[in-house]
């Protein structure tokens, strides 16, 4: 098996989980500027069944948050995935924004 990366893709607005060339799991956003700053707003988390238990989806949060916090945006977790693991990481409690109806309006509709 090659190497596991994860990689920023800002104008398809996801991190993604790579093995080689393949994506094989991703971290979905959309940004909302609110005039005081981005907030980054996580929707949909996905790792490849055939990858499951192998804690990709972890370090897959752990990246794409560090990264949102790095880059000095706010998080809004809506993935279920995210808010479990924000939940359990109080480190990026201070960078944390409770979901409006201006986050969840600007979501891709399912």
């Amino acid at each position: 098996m090659s190497e596991i990366r994860i990689e920023h893709l800002p104008e398809s607005r996801r991190y993604a989980l790579l093995e080689a060339a393949k994506e094989i799991g991703a971290a979905h956003y959309r940004e909302l500027d609110t005039g005081d700053g981005v907030q980054r707003i996580f929707f949909h988390t996905v790792v490849d069944e055939a990858y499951a238990g192998q804690g990709l989806a972890s370090r897959l949060a752990a990246e794409a948050l560090s990264d949102t916090v790095a880059q000095g945006h706010q998080i809004v977790a809506v993935c279920p995935y995210i808010k479990a693991y924000v939940a359990k990481h109080q480190d990026f409690d201070a960078a944390l924004v409770k979901p409006t109806s201006a986050h969840l309006g600007i979501l891709p509709k399912a």
